[in-house]
């Protein structure tokens, strides 16, 4: 067990003066299996009221507007979180049966299809396809599927944006967290087993020192359902551990984006963003 306190700081500066806006964060992790939160706060500035709810995906949210004019708006979310290995053991389902599991639940069924963002290339597809008959199981084939897409693509910032779909991607191999992950969801569902995009932050350092603060990164990684939920980090090709801390679930990013909103003012913005994470226990 892990004991990890993450503060990050994200929100735009303005090329001008914004007169009103009307945002939704989604930055808070909820205490969940292999996860319990001790405490988690969002500060706002300009000082904005919020209000707080879990919204269909199972994810915390706060709302806020600020009605006065300003040049910046900024978030700090803060949260300390104990952190345990989790357990990826347990009979899966067989192909046979997992159709009629998936039907059983609105939950799979909404995970089984394809969204602009993930649906995959033509090649991706067939690969997912061969995959999954060399498979003996659903389980199996997702956790080949997912090792697969990571050793595709080369993780690189500065080469897709939050719009980049799974295709955009796949073509140029090259991409962040969050596009090895629509790719990854792509191809598993492709070869018909429910999948979701999960956000939330991982420690980058296996072997940190208590106290030692280092700096991090928002990530991305996959689950799927062949029976029970599975978790894996396609970017890293690791298990989901004691290193990763949820905060969201969706059928892709946009389910689960940190900040988004809409504003009256200046058409160019800049946004910032800051993690740090510290082991403390």
């Amino acid at each position: 067990m892990k004991r990890l306190r993450v503060r990050h700081e994200t929100g735009y500066h303005y090329e001008g003066e914004v007169t009103t806006s009307y945002n939704e964060a989604r930055m808070l992790p909820s205490s969940a299996e292999g996860q319990f939160v001790l405490s988690s706060h969002l500060d706002i500035s300009p000082i904005s009221s919020q209000h707080g709810y879990v919204d269909y995906w199972g994810t915390r949210v706060s709302s806020f507007e600020i009605l006065t004019p300003h040049r910046e708006l900024s978030l700090t979310a803060t949260s300390l979180v104990e952190v345990r290995d989790r357990h990826h053991g347990g009979v899966g389902l067989s192909w046979e049966e997992l159709p009629d599991a998936v039907r059983r639940e609105v939950e799979y069924v909404e995970q089984a299809g394809q969204t602009p963002l993930t649906d995959p290339a033509d090649d991706v597809l067939q690969l997912a396809t061969s995959i999954a008959a060399d498979s003996s199981d659903p389980c199996s084939a997702a956790a080949a599927i997912c090792r697969m897409v990571g050793e595709s693509v080369e993780y690189m910032q500065g080469v897709t944006g939050v719009g980049s779909t799974a295709r955009e991607a796949w073509a140029d191999r090259r991409g962040v967290c969050q596009d090895i992950t629509h790719i990854a969801l792509g191809a598993i569902r492709a070869a018909g087993i429910p999948a979701r995009y999960v956000s939330g932050y991982l420690h980058p350092k296996a072997d940190a020192a208590i106290g030692e603060t280092v700096t991090g990164e928002s990530h991305a990684w996959v689950e799927w359902f062949c029976g029970q939920w599975h978790g894996w980090d396609p970017t890293n090709l690791i298990p989901i551990g004691d290193r990763h801390v949820l905060v969201g679930r969706g059928r892709d990013y946009r389910d689960v984006a940190p900040l988004r909103g809409v504003y009256a003012g200046p058409f160019r913005s800049k946004l910032f963003v800051k993690v740090e994470i510290t082991r403390e226990a």
